[in-house]
């Protein structure tokens, strides 16, 4: 017997049926819904947003809110705040998740493998001793145990002021 892998979330993506209405982290950027959009936080000129089509549980992303594509790009304030989030949600992903890992980095253009050319932004992922990360290079396939809903609401308090900030 075959097991299956559940995963009717990422059926828009691999469709080819997500909005193409513009830049989608200048739209998230600009609208005032963050549960919707899974913003997690926002800080100055830069915010945390849960990626809807992660490569493992808690994965996130760090956008600065002006379109623009390279860190050569940023304003001091902008790579500050860049920075400061990426602070926030190191801490969010270690207390909230118990990750004891972490792996991180950016795409800049399709060559280097950026899904959304254009708009930098900084992938953060949670790792912990055993976990399925050889899956997408082994399988082509992601394993992801918790819903975006549920890793939003684990992660959310972490980043509320106060929150060991």
């Amino acid at each position: 017997m075959a097991d299956a892998l559940w995963a009717p979330w990422r059926n828009a993506y691999v469709s080819g049926t997500c909005s193409d209405d513009g830049c989608l982290f200048c739209r998230i950027g600009s609208s005032d819904e963050d549960a919707g959009n899974l913003v997690l936080c926002r800080w100055g000129s830069a915010f945390a947003v849960l990626n809807r089509f992660p490569y493992i549980n808690g994965h996130l992303m760090v956008v600065p809110v002006r379109h623009l594509a390279l860190f050569s790009d940023l304003s001091a304030a902008e790579a500050a705040d860049v920075l400061h989030v990426v602070g926030l949600a190191e801490k969010a992903l270690q207390s909230g998740m118990g990750c004891v890992g972490m792996n991180g980095g950016w795409n800049v253009g399709r060559c280097a493998g950026a899904g959304i050319e254009g708009h930098l932004h900084l992938h953060m992922l949670p790792r912990w001793p055993g976990d399925v990360n050889f899956m997408t290079t082994a399988a082509e396939t992601r394993v992801i145990s918790e819903s975006l809903e549920s890793t939003y609401a684990r992660l959310l308090p972490w980043f509320a002021p106060g929150a060991g900030n």
